[in-house]
């Protein structure tokens, strides 16, 4: 297992619970340490933020029940700190020892099936399924006329940074700051930013920005009916996608695509709204189109409707930009292995049968990496539940398989 978030844990959870050994390699809840800065919270309600645990007593809820911590609500935000603890404790409670090195690569084995799996540590070992549960780390995408102001490469001393690569704003406290995107991460970075002392604004290229809707635990039966809700919101096109990520996998490519991006336009939460609208300066219909340095500070050409230009400069320049799917980011796998995985069209994502085993035989991939095949869930915590257990089922068969 290459990986120790909620999908990581999920699946070697049900895999010990099959009987199936497995090792897991990672750091435990890594990126939501690591790529989230510190008051951030979750956008999804505790309701769709479970790992999948192959027996009753491994909800969010029922942690922080033995904890002694107060019951999260649809209308109570979660801290990510509260969800990292929460991941914690799932792994010593289900999964048990996670070795925190990293796996530098993976290759056939010369010899017959399975795989050759080295670590960064110097250690080889062989496998005979290896699951990928990376996540979004190394998917980072910003765009070229951004990556210009770093040659060397993005980060939080460059000119410009992208979201994932911060755990704490407040050292840009009294500093310019341009927050490109109009997405939650973009939309709760800037309220971190200015609460922080940071002057900030952010650029959007939409026509205005997106919020969620505040929840309504009382809905009357009727509301329910009409607009049933789901981990992704309310409405029966989102309930059919998170109820069945199986069927997903049956459409046309062209169709699961759309479905895939439609579902996951940038939206802020309904709770950040007032920490941002009339607060910090949100400019909508913005394009950068030319970014530069300008002695310590970085001068931005920006599209306005209409055809005209203008220019900003800011100290530094933070990409809200999202993640690109993308299975050369993932360097660890071998170019015969990477030669070998068959694509979705359309996408450099890797196409998955239903066990979410890929076209290599024993390689399977879960997470983002599985969304345009299963759907946009797959995004998100609440897809750990689907996809924990079908993989435990395919990967138990291949391991009594002779």
């Amino acid at each position: 297992m290459i990986g120790a978030g909620p999908y990581g844990l999920s699946v070697a959870a049900h895999l010990r619970d099959a009987g199936v050994p497995v090792r897991v390699f990672g750091e435990v809840m890594g990126s939501w340490r690591h790529a989230m800065a510190t008051g951030m919270f979750l956008k999804s309600t505790p309701d769709a933020v479970d790992l999948s645990a192959p027996e009753p007593g491994g909800r969010l809820a029922d942690f922080l029940r033995m904890h002694g911590e107060p019951e999260l609500t649809e209308l109570t935000p979660i801290p990510c700190e509260v969800f990292v603890r929460y991941g914690q404790w799932f792994q010593k409670r289900y999964v048990g020892e996670v070795e925190p090195v990293r796996v530098v690569s993976v290759r056939p084995h010369p010899s017959g099936p399975g795989f050759t799996v080295r670590l960064d540590d110097g250690r080889e070992l062989t496998a005979k399924a290896v699951v990928v549960a990376t996540g979004l780390n190394g998917l980072a995408h910003i765009p070229e006329e951004l990556r210009r102001l770093a040659p060397t490469g993005p980060g939080v001393k460059a000119p410009v940074s992208h979201t994932s690569q911060h755990t704490d704003l407040s050292r840009y406290a009294g500093r310019r700051i341009a927050v490109i995107g109009g997405g939650q991460s973009a939309l709760e970075s800037a309220a971190l930013l200015h609460e922080a002392g940071a002057r900030t604004q952010v650029l959007v290229r939409e026509k205005s920005v997106l919020w969620g809707t505040v929840p309504e635990p009382a809905r009357s039966w009727a509301r329910r009916i009409c607009r049933p809700r789901s981990p992704l919101g309310t409405g029966w096109i989102l309930a059919a996608v998170c109820r069945a990520p199986g069927g997903v996998r049956l459409l046309p490519p062209a169709a699961r695509l759309l479905l895939f991006r439609r579902a996951l336009r940038p939206s802020g939460g309904w709770w950040l709204r007032d920490r941002v609208e009339g607060v910090v300066p949100v400019r909508t219909s913005r394009r950068v189109v030319r970014a530069e340095t300008s002695g310590d500070a970085v001068r931005l050409t920006v599209a306005r409707p209409g055809g005209r230009t203008e220019v900003l400069e800011v100290d530094h320049v933070l990409a809200a930009t999202g993640y690109r799917l993308d299975l050369d980011a993932l360097p660890f796998l071998s170019p015969e292995v990477r030669r070998a995985l068959r694509q979705v069209p359309g996408s450099r994502a890797p196409h998955l049968s239903a066990g979410f085993e890929s076209s290599v035989p024993g390689l399977y991939f879960v997470g983002s990496l599985a969304a345009p095949m299963f759907g946009p869930m797959m995004r998100f915590v609440a897809g750990t539940e689907y996809a924990a257990a079908r993989l435990a089922r395919d990967a138990a068969r291949r391991a009594v398989t002779p």
